[in-house]
């Protein structure tokens, strides 16, 4: 057996994790705790701040535009004709319910190794989708790679959970990373703004900060999961090692001792702080996930910290 087989079959992307127990009634009792949980949280909030707002036939005002044949006479603002001698309409603010999408990268380095990634967004993706639909927003689904690649389109109520499960039962990892193009893409197919919650470990060659960017320059609101398997910054090699990428089939040969292991580890710190500071210097909500840590437990810290539910 050489040196290539050794590596491929101790570290080559797993094939897709049964997924069969990802939602089992352990999962969905903890769901109920976790929306209860939430209500408490923002019982002091009141609704509208959690809402969107359009002009429409509300009761706050927003601004005026000159009238149109065929405009409602109700809206005429009479004061402004009086003084002015000009047919204006008032516009209102009017609420609707918050967007909520779910952003899941499901390209092949979130399946690496054991699908430990893979399998705990799809459990951090149901779970804030519960919440979101237990507070009657409106929740949609993609999943991406290099493009966006299966779509649940948007849904409303608890009872809809069902097919947020059976959705994220069935994603499958594949392609290479590039959130750039692939939000991109999103942004294009949805042009109702709202709350976008990006799931991802974020190994993306061209650079993390141009997907977030392209969330927060189309007007949506980022919220970033950052999936971290801490194995993955300390790998357990030694000696002459084929490296392989998951993602584009490139190798590398690579003599791996104490001094390069050391350094690997560095960088890998690093570069999970620079995605922290970006996101803190820019505004945007940032959970590191640690996948070593029950899914629930992480929930309660997106609570606490804010800027999920708003």
């Amino acid at each position: 057996m050489g040196l290539i087989d050794a590596f491929r079959r101790s570290n080559a992307p797993a094939k897709k994790a049964d997924d069969d127990d990802l939602f089992d009634d352990e999962f969905q009792r903890k769901l109920d705790y976790l929306a209860l949980v939430s209500r408490r949280v923002f019982a002091g909030r009141m609704r509208a701040e959690r809402r969107t707002k359009k002009s429409g036939s509300g009761v706050e005002f927003a601004d005026h535009r000159e009238y149109q044949p065929g405009d409602d006479f109700r809206y005429l603002d009479w004061n402004v004709y009086q003084r002015f001698d000009k047919l204006l309409l008032r516009l209102f603010e009017e609420e609707e319910d918050l967007a909520i999408y779910f952003i899941v990268d499901a390209s092949g380095s979130m399946s690496f190794g054991d699908a430990k990634k893979l399998r705990y967004a799809k459990r951090v993706a149901a779970a804030l989708a519960y919440v979101g639909l237990a507070n009657l927003d409106r929740v949609s689904i993609v999943s991406t790679s290099d493009k966006v690649m299966e779509r649940m389109p948007q849904t409303r109520g608890k009872a809809r959970i069902f097919k947020v499960f059976r959705f994220l039962k069935e994603l499958e990892p594949a392609g290479h990373t590039n959130l750039e193009t692939s939000l991109k893409a999103f942004v294009a197919q949805n042009k109702r703004r709202g709350l976008a919650v990006l799931i991802s470990d974020l190994y993306d060659p061209a650079g993390f900060e141009r997907g977030i960017n392209v969330l927060r320059y189309n007007k949506f609101d980022p919220f970033v999961v950052h999936i971290v398997d801490p194995n993955e910054g300390k790998p357990k090699l030694n000696g002459d090692v084929l490296l392989y990428d998951c993602e584009t089939g490139d190798e590398r040969e690579v003599t791996v001792t104490a001094k390069v292991l050391e350094r690997f580890q560095h960088a890998h710190a690093e570069y999970c702080e620079e995605i922290a500071k970006f996101c803190t210097s820019h505004q945007v909500p940032y959970t590191r996930a640690d996948v070593s840590v029950p899914f629930d437990e992480l929930i309660l810290r997106v609570f606490r910290r804010g800027g999920f539910l708003r």
